[in-house]
């Protein structure tokens, strides 16, 4: 117990002694007071020194933070110019000429070429309407036979129906008739003639027996014209049939007739069209009319079937159509296979004026690279991607009008394979 009490009193003994080292400082806040270093009070030393060895080491590592961040700038700045050098050869290809002779890039120069300015139209393919015709029965009937079908090609007199017809049978009845009318007035007339020469009859008589005559032939005639006018055979023996005949070498296009159907003389049987020429037809505006004039070049192609062809305006319309307020303009347009089908739509390019281009090259060598139109430039190390403005098109050729000099070597065939390339490498720079 009371060994307990002396420790006790020991230990407030120490507080006591602790509390009385601590001062106020000038603001009023406890601080630690300074202990005076004795040489009589070696803890101390070994503690001021650990504190000065500290402080030593903190100074030595501001050193290393600041050589530090020294270096780091230094870095920095060496990853910038480095970044600034891969900047200035972006657009840039280093290729050997064996590399660009391995990938099949091919060279051109440009140059000047004569070039044509050219206004394109949407245009439609139509039957040539001075080779169409629409094939009628000139008088009524029956329908017996029809010998041609749709899409069939016929020859100029072929027959394509026959049709049973009363009209036909009373006319050549007529026209039979009125020949042995006429017969008989010629024999007539020779007997009288004859007997008149030989002073038996009177001279009267031999009148009007060639009065007769001249009426006989008269009718006959007649009756020659009405089958001739309506396109029937003169041959008595063919009865009442009448034959629709082709007018020209053409294609059945349209066929409205059937065995039995009663048909007269608005019936429309057929529609024949020469399709080994057709029409391009396209509307100009009032403000295009003067670049559209007859005679003036053109190329019409079809997208559809890959194809062009060159002709020529043969028909400027003198009015302007009152829903599209445009003129009609056409091209005849040979069409000897007959690919160029009527309804078929088209693009009717028609040359404007020619003049020179003083820099050309061919489409080949254009690529659109970054919504932007360029070549491919060729210099010692490889290819130099060049923006350049474009103009006029013509015959597989584009005018550079900005961008580029006459004599200036351009990669044309396989410049694809520089755009690939040049994609590749802005793809790693990016990342």
């Amino acid at each position: 117990m009371d060994n307990k009490r002396s420790m006790i009193t020991a230990l407030a003994v120490v507080a006591i002694i602790g509390l009385g080292t601590l001062t106020l400082s000038d603001q009023g806040f406890p601080t630690a007071a300074e202990p005076k270093p004795t040489s009589n009070d070696p803890a101390k030393k070994p503690q001021h020194s650990e504190q000065e060895g500290h402080a030593g080491e903190d100074g030595h590592g501001d050193e290393a933070q600041h050589a530090d961040e020294k270096d780091h700038g230094a870095e920095g700045h060496d990853e910038n110019e480095a970044s600034g050098e891969s900047h200035d050869e972006e657009g840039k290809l280093q290729l050997s000429a064996e590399q660009i002779s391995a990938a099949g890039i091919e060279m051109v120069v440009s140059a000047p070429r004569p070039m044509s300015t050219s206004v394109t139209f949407p245009g439609e393919i139509r039957f040539d309407e001075d080779r169409t015709t629409h094939v009628v029965p000139r008088v009524g009937g029956i329908v017996e036979e029809v010998k041609v079908d749709l899409g069939q090609s016929v020859k100029k007199g072929q027959v394509l129906a026959v049709i049973a017809s009363q009209q036909i049978s009373d006319q050549r009845s007529e026209l039979n008739a009125s020949q042995r009318r006429l017969e008989l007035a010629r024999l007539t007339l020779q007997r009288e003639k004859k007997l008149w020469e030989d002073k038996i009859s009177a001279e009267q008589d031999y009148l009007l027996a060639r009065q007769a005559y001249q009426e006989a032939e008269i009718s006959f005639a007649n009756g020659r014209q009405k089958l001739s006018a309506i396109g029937a055979s003169l041959n008595s023996a063919a009865g009442n049939r009448y034959e629709l005949i082709a007018p020209f070498d053409s294609v059945v296009v349209e066929k409205h007739l059937a065995i039995g159907e009663v048909v007269n003389e608005s019936s429309t049987a057929f529609t024949l069209s020469d399709l080994s020429r057709v029409w391009a037809t396209f509307g100009v505006a009032p403000q295009d009319l003067n670049k559209v004039v007859v005679g003036r070049s053109v190329t019409v192609s079809a997208p559809d079937l890959n194809a062009q062809v060159e002709g020529r305006v043969s028909y400027v319309g003198s009015l302007l159509g009152e829903q599209t307020r445009a003129a009609t303009v056409r091209v005849v347009l040979a069409n000897p296979e007959g690919a160029w089908r009527p309804g078929l739509f088209v693009s009717v390019d028609v040359t404007a004026d020619k003049a020179i281009a003083a820099v050309s090259l061919p489409e080949s060598a254009i690529q659109s690279i970054e919504d932007s139109t360029s070549v491919f430039v060729r210099n010692a190390e490889g290819f130099e991607l060049r923006p350049v403005k474009v103009g006029r098109r013509d015959g597989g050729y584009v005018e550079i009008v900005q961008g580029l000099a006459a004599g200036t070597p351009v990669a044309a065939t396989g410049s694809f394979i520089l755009k690939s390339e040049l994609g590749k490498g802005s793809a790693e720079h990016s990342h």
